[in-house]
């Protein structure tokens, strides 16, 4: 019995849950680049605005001038087609002219946080070989501690009024000089202003691209406590954006729909769902640099209508919780998408209390470009799952020798599609380690299949911790910790929380008694991002492991 109900798994009995509307295979692709997709948006939606930020709009026709001459400019240094370009800054109006630029030009993105460390950021830029990179000025500090450890050559600093000019509006200019006096002194001898970039003339050469070449390196968390570099062709973004635009068809999102773009461009989410299929659907996204200013966020979101918002649990719940926000006008609100953490259920039904418009949620990962799961978008009620496979999409729920189980059984959430990635950035090991025989991505997710083929995430696997949407590896916060003097051992965890989701517990063994908590925060600091640092730590005489002496975190966890 088991085994026939495995194999109806491997029967995509999810395809009986399918609307009507959507095909179960994606058309074949209508661009040979993500490049090609961007640019026709530009073309045939000239006169439309494309994004706003702090009040400034930009058209789709000032993206395509002004990525070009940023394209001309890149290809007037030399770099060859294939180089990559990273870009470090926020959701700001010169991020959407720099990522279409770098991929028409030729080259590929490597998204950066802008919050990162020197350490994360040295690692970033050495593994991806950057050549160039584009940064906001208040994070220029941070790439001076390390230039002269990466191979950078071309450094383009630009600041958050460089694009706001001809504002009418004393508020806002006043922002901008606020912000510029929070900027970190900085020293970055031969870079470019932005501004300098933007007066050049240099004729930009689009760049013959086709399906297999690289468009973007998206980093993700490793195991190891290595960041690893998700290799994403053409086609693969291509194909992502041919599921979501399938997934579309059941509901009736006007032309040209406004976006809330609050989650930063640099994660895969975002980059996808906002920008890509965005410009691609001629939509206006509204960008939001700051969305933990929730005050701030809500006076935003008060002078617009919007129809597609996707978000994080941690940010409906935040925004569920301002009084603002829940007397607004929500009847234009089509499509509330949640993804990058698990949507928990109280706060779906309180979003629907107060806006009428479900959360939707899916399920992806950087290495999925990054959709691989919906619910449908013309569902009425939160189902509490990941939902169905996107079409062209497979999953399988496998046990630890690699079989399918039977429906209803937890297994590893394994992957296969076009949006799966070609691989990690020069890490052939670990692509083999991560994909199966038979083509499928291993998440690390634990899950069963239910008859409907909704897919329900139960735990995970590897110890990833999730904190706001964003991969936290244990080792690497470990590694950090016992570089302390007074750190014998060190073992991280993922305890609740109910802003976070789940932030880091740190358990210490230490050498010298007078070591603090917040001595240990404080070291933690120096090398990890924010919310890669403890919230908790815990001291004790000795960590449960293993007769092989591995630290067994699963024990910590549970206690």
């Amino acid at each position: 019995m088991a085994a026939k109900k495995a194999a109806k798994t491997e029967e995509k009995i999810w395809l009986k849950s399918y609307p009507p509307e959507v095909a179960h295979e994606i058309p074949e692709l209508a661009y040979s680049s993500v490049a090609g997709l961007l640019e026709d948006a530009c073309k045939n939606y000239a006169a439309k605005t494309a994004f706003t930020c702090m009040g400034k709009s930009i058209t789709y026709s000032e993206v395509d001038e002004k990525s070009k001459i940023i394209g001309g400019w890149l290809q007037s240094k030399g770099l060859e087609k294939g180089d990559r370009v990273a870009i470090m800054m926020p959701n700001i109006l010169q991020y959407t002219v720099i990522l279409p630029a770098i991929l028409r030009a030729g080259y590929v993105v490597v998204n950066v946080n802008p919050l990162y460390t020197p350490r994360e950021l040295e690692h970033q830029l050495k593994d991806s070989g950057a050549k160039a990179i584009f940064v906001l000025e208040n994070f220029a500090t941070t790439f001076e501690q390390v230039r002269s450890k990466v191979g950078v050559e071309h450094v383009v600093v630009t600041s958050m009024g460089d694009m706001l000019g001809g504002l009418k509006g004393a508020i806002v200019n006043l922002v901008v000089r606020k912000v510029k006096k929070m900027v970190p002194s900085w020293n970055l001898p031969g870079h470019h202003s932005f501004k300098s970039v933007m007066s050049t003339n240099h004729a930009m050469s689009s760049a013959d691209l086709n399906h297999d070449d690289i468009a973007f390196l998206q980093y993700t968390g490793g195991t190891t406590g290595v960041s690893k570099g998700a290799a994403l062709s053409n086609a693969n973004v291509l194909s992502n954006a041919a599921q979501n635009d399938e997934w579309l068809k059941v509901i009736n999102v006007p032309d040209n729909p406004v976006y809330i773009c609050a989650l930063p461009l640099y994660h895969i989410f975002a980059l996808t769902v906002n920008m890509i299929m965005g410009m691609r659907l001629g939509a206006h996204n509204v960008l939001i640099p700051n969305p933990r200013d929730i005050p701030g966020f809500v006076k935003e979101l008060g002078k617009v209508e919007y129809h597609v918002f996707p978000g994080l649990n941690t940010l409906f719940n935040a925004l569920l919780n301002n009084d603002d926000f829940r007397s607004h006008d929500f009847s234009n609100l089509k499509l509330t998408l949640g993804g990058g953490m698990a949507v928990q259920q109280p706060v779906a039904e309180r979003w629907q209390e107060v806006t009428g418009c479900n959360i939707s949620e899916g399920y992806g990962l950087s290495e999925t470009s990054p959709v691989a799961t919906a619910n449908r978008f013309d569902a009425t009620k939160f189902s509490g799952t990941i939902g169905l496979p996107l079409p062209s999409t497979e999953i399988s729920i496998r046990d630890d020798a690699g079989k399918p189980v039977a429906l209803g059984e937890v297994g590893e959430i394994c992957i296969r599609g076009p949006q799966v990635m070609v691989g990690y950035w020069n890490r052939p090991e670990a692509t083999a380690d991560t994909m199966t025989k038979d083509g499928y991505f291993k998440s690390g997710d634990m899950g069963f299949m239910n008859e409907q083929g909704q897919t329900k995430i139960v735990d995970r696997k590897k110890d990833m911790i999730l904190v706001s949407g964003f991969n936290v590896y244990p080792n690497e916060v470990e590694e950090v910790a016992v570089g302390h003097e007074h750190i014998l051992e060190a073992a991280a965890v993922g305890v609740p929380d109910d802003h976070s989701g789940e932030v880091v517990k740190l358990f210490v063994v230490k050498t010298d008694p007078s070591l603090t908590e917040d001595d240990v925060k404080a070291w933690c600091k120096k090398g990890l991002t924010n919310y890669k640092r403890p919230a908790h730590v815990e001291f004790r005489d000795e960590l449960p492991k293993t007769n092989v002496g591995k630290i067994l975190r699963r024990e910590l966890r549970d206690n």
